[in-house]
């Protein structure tokens, strides 16, 4: 991928509109940051954006030989599904808290994964990891402060892959630009 603009194939840019989508819903539902929007509002978004669209394009991905996106697409699938079918379980706090914890993990494995990718890449991913710990946390101490700073970390998570998405449709620069060096450095170090 280039340093200076965005690109990719159509399967990984679905799949980050519809991480970047889910993340963005999940996220804004958590802070309350909408009057009468929470994070169970962001259900059917979960369910089939983050959940089946991105389950396929990780399946897509697959196909297309691409591993890492295949592995991030559906591993990142299955976690939407199951949050977005499950939301009306009863379940303990701690198992909530367990279950965000555990995709936390998945999380920072994708992070770790994308050395090699774009920092958009490694910043959605490393956001989500954020979130998702801050989420789970606040679930074990029933914190509502947690789950809506965790909540703003996934939101602003959906908007690098929102964004990143359309910086490779549109063939916008996904990198800063290099800053001048500074004096006494040169070109070759």
């Amino acid at each position: 991928m280039d340093n200076d603009v965005s690109a990719g194939s159509t399967t990984s840019t679905l799949g980050h509109l519809a991480l970047g989508l889910t993340l963005l819903a999940f996220g804004v539902g958590h802070t309350q940051v909408i009057d009468g929007v929470t994070a169970a509002d962001a259900v059917s978004v979960a369910t089939y954006v983050g959940g089946l669209a991105l389950f396929i394009a990780g399946l897509l991905a697959f196909r297309e030989r691409d591993s890492f996106t295949g592995t991030a697409f559906a591993g990142l699938g299955a976690f939407w599904f199951t949050w977005g079918v499950s939301a009306d379980s009863q379940v303990s706090a701690n198992a909530a808290g367990l279950f965000l914890l555990l995709f936390a993990l998945v999380a920072l494995s994708l992070t770790l994964g994308a050395t090699g990718g774009s920092p958009l890449l490694r910043a959605t991913y490393a956001l989500m990891f954020i979130a998702l710990v801050l989420l789970a946390i606040g679930q074990f101490g029933d914190s509502a402060g947690l789950a809506k700073t965790g909540g703003w970390f996934a939101a602003v998570g959906g908007l690098a892959a929102w964004y990143g998405a359309t910086a490779a449709l549109a063939h916008w620069p996904t990198a800063l630009p290099g800053r001048a060096a500074g004096r006494g450095v040169t070109a070759t170090g």
